[in-house]
């Protein structure tokens, strides 16, 4: 299984969402699914209403097959979930579909 250290001092709202998100039970573990990513994000996001100023950040994130309906939703600012996503698809893009990562906030 591959480990991906997250930077919370670079995306601290996003970190702080992952870490909170595990603690109440959500997996640290994304397994990589591209594909379904916005399918997931659809699912997650049902229900969930926009705000003037804020993203809704997702944990699981909707690229992993974990992702989808049940996951974790916290609003934070768009800089913090849009630079955090883009860290993150960098970073994984090594890894082929199916790879395990474990996400560990640092």
């Amino acid at each position: 299984m591959a480990k991906l250290e997250f930077p919370s001092s670079k995306y601290p709202e996003t970190a702080q969402h992952i870490k909170e998100a595990i603690a109440a039970g959500k997996s640290p573990v994304c397994t990589i699914d591209r594909d379904g990513a916005d399918h997931n994000r659809e699912l997650s996001l049902k229900g969930v209403p926009t705000r003037k100023g804020k993203d809704r950040d997702e944990w699981p994130m909707a690229l992993c097959a974990e992702g989808g309906e049940g996951a974790d939703i916290k609003y934070i600012s768009p800089k913090d979930n849009r630079g955090a996503g883009s860290w993150v698809g960098h970073k994984l893009d090594e890894y082929k579909d199916g790879t395990k990562v474990e996400f560990i906030v640092k």
